[in-house]
Formats: C-alpha cells, sequence, structure tokens
C-alpha cells in the first residue's frame, strides 16, 4: 500500500468516526485537536520553523473558538467555562504573537484539563445512563 492510499484510508477513517460521533464525543475530537495542534506548534517554536508555528497555533485557535461558540450558556457552570476558554485563546493569541511557549503551554495544560474532565463526564454520564439514572442525561450526551 502507498502513502497516498495509506493518507486517503486514514481519512476516510476520520471522516467516519466524526459523522457517526455523539456531540459529546466529537466535544472530546476537538480538545484532542486542539492539544495536539498546541504541541505541534511548541515543537515548531523550539525549531524556529515560525510559519509552521503559526499555522498549528492558528487551528487551535480554531478549535478553542468553535467549543467556545458550541457551549450552552443556560448553564451556571458555562459562564465560567467560557472565562476560561477566553483565556486559553488569550494565551494561544500571546504564545503565536511572541512565540512564547510558556503561553502555549499554559494553554495547552488547561485543555488537557478541560479535556479530561470532559471524558470523566462522559463516563460517568454513560454509567448513570447505564444505570437508568437520566439526571444529567441534559448535559451530557454520550
Amino acid at each position: 500500500m502507498n502513502a497516498a492510499n495509506t493518507a486517503n484510508t486514514a481519512n476516510a477513517y476520520k471522516r467516519q468516526q466524526i459523522l457517526t460521533a455523539t456531540p459529546a464525543e466529537l466535544t472530546l475530537m476537538l480538545y484532542n485537536g486542539a492539544i495536539r495542534f498546541v504541541t505541534e506548534s511548541i515543537q515548531a517554536v523550539d525549531k524556529k520553523e515560525v510559519k509552521k508555528a503559526h499555522a498549528a497555533n492558528m487551528r487551535a485557535q480554531r478549535i478553542v473558538r468553535e467549543l467556545m461558540l458550541t457551549t450552552d450558556m443556560k448553564y451556571e457552570l458555562s459562564k465560567k467555562w467560557i472565562l476560561i476558554d477566553e483565556y486559553i485563546l488569550h494565551c494561544l493569541v500571546q504564545g503565536n504573537i511572541r512565540k512564547d511557549k510558556t503561553q502555549l503551554e499554559e494553554a495547552k495544560k488547561y485543555l488537557m484539563d478541560f479535556r479530561d474532565t470532559w471524558a470523566q463526564a462522559m463516563k460517568a454520564a454513560r454509567v448513570d445512563q447505564a444505570a437508568g439514572n437520566n439526571s444529567g442525561a441534559g448535559v451530557i450526551k454520550a
């Protein structure tokens, strides 16, 4: 199998994953993507690859903005959560402008914390759902 076929197969698999994912799983995928792009940006900064660092950072910024746009603001927790999202975005922007690894690592730390919290909430929702308990089912549909 050549590289083009391998890439096409991988892309088809990713598309299928996205098309069949629940909203909660899509959110988890977004967090994982943002973390991956911030990591790429940090590595590119280390290597002094300015264009690559910028491109990866912009992808991470777009994901964080998407997460902010899709946050359901009817929950009190969401109002606090989005403030941290704004801080993450600030860190990404400043890290991109200054090619500052400290800012990028700060953003990555918060993204990882959010991702881990989201994964735990998904797991708890699945346990509740399996037990027939619908409390919280409206918050996370996993």
